[in-house]
């Protein structure tokens, strides 16, 4: 099979990454014998992000994608696979070792104000980084540049977090994780709670510092709009895994997976060409659980494409240049019309 894995120009890898979480089990559980059921948040993913693109994981709530992402940040555990930054396997890495690497891979937080702590000021959240790294002061920008750099006025230096509107603390989150110098950040929901204008805004802004500071970054969202205008690449996940990876127009214009084909109808297309003589494929139900997914391909109770053998664990299998999906039925689901 033909991947975008095992390339010499990427940043970050993961291999068969997973990442389960076991509930805590009463003293009368254990008495009758009882296994606790495992969250299978992540369950074994492979993915590589090259340096300098922009990959969106996307997905419904639930799907894993943020755990993914905190994951490969070792700010989530790794319970099975490998994790590579630059090459090097950093799934074991502990202490003032992986604190050296810390400053390479930063994350920009869902929520932004519960992300600063409400005690400190401005000034004081943009240099706390570099309190805690002990890094040198000609290594560091200042409050100023910082702030600059994020498009916001010297003056909210002074301000406390519940001073700041959504737009500007997610501004001082962005420029918090921009002080350490980073090469990898992941987003997790940049735009999420923001008007319209606004949340463009922070878009625009986060091409821009991609282009001034050769950033790359693993963008996860639920919001479909995000992908034509910011992404690369987009990867879609379903109950842990990857259903779908590929070029980002690629996917948006002929999915090869019945999930991302709903999640695509789920969203109004203004564009009349992409609308004209396509057909709306409505998603029933809800996502299972994590504790207890379908046997086989684990969309198929939710697909109406399936058959018999969807009874079978599908691979991820390439349907087009750099674009797989993990669908034995790639080829009936693009016959079946793309997405309005």
């Amino acid at each position: 099979m033909t991947n975008d894995h095992d390339r010499p120009d990427a940043i970050v890898s993961v291999r068969g990454l997973r990442t389960h979480y076991v509930d805590r089990q009463w003293w009368f559980q254990r008495l009758r014998g009882r296994q606790p059921a495992a969250v299978r948040a992540v369950d074994g993913v492979d993915l590589d992000i090259r340096r300098g693109e922009v990959v969106c994981l996307v997905g419904e709530s639930g799907s894993g994608k943020t755990t993914l992402g905190r994951a490969i940040l070792r700010l989530a555990p790794a319970t099975h696979g490998q994790i590579f930054f630059e090459g090097r396997d950093i799934t074991g890495l502990r202490g003032a070792e992986f604190r050296r690497l810390r400053p390479k891979m930063q994350m920009i937080f869902q929520d932004p104000h519960g992300s600063l702590s409400p005690r400190l000021r401005v000034s004081d959240l943009l240099t706390e980084p570099y309190r805690i790294h002990d890094v040198p002061a000609d290594q560091r920008y200042s409050v100023a540049e910082l702030l600059e750099m994020v498009e916001l006025s010297a003056t909210l230096a002074e301000k406390y977090p519940h001073e700041l509107s959504g737009g500007q603390a997610r501004r001082i989150g962005i420029a918090r994780a921009l002080s350490l110098h980073p090469d990898f950040l992941v987003a997790d929901e940049p735009t999420a709670g923001l008007d319209v204008s606004a949340a463009a805004k922070i878009l625009s802004l986060m091409r821009s510092l991609r282009a001034s500071h050769g950033l790359t970054y693993l963008v996860i969202t639920h919001n479909l709009r995000i992908v034509d205008y910011l992404a690369d690449r987009l990867a879609v996940m379903y109950l842990g895994r990857v259903a779908e990876i590929g070029p980002a127009e690629q996917v948006l214009d002929a999915p090869a997976h019945p999930y991302t084909r709903a999640l695509l109808d789920s969203v109004s297309e203004p564009d009349p060409h992409r609308r004209q003589g396509r057909r709306r494929l409505l998603l029933p139900g809800e996502i299972p659980s994590p504790k207890n997914p379908p046997s086989g391909c684990s969309f198929h109770p939710r697909c109406r494409f399936a058959e018999a053998v969807c009874r079978e664990v599908p691979p991820l299998a390439e349907v087009d240049s750099r674009h797989l999906a993990s669908c034995h039925l790639s080829s009936k689901i693009r016959a079946a019309g793309t997405p309005v």
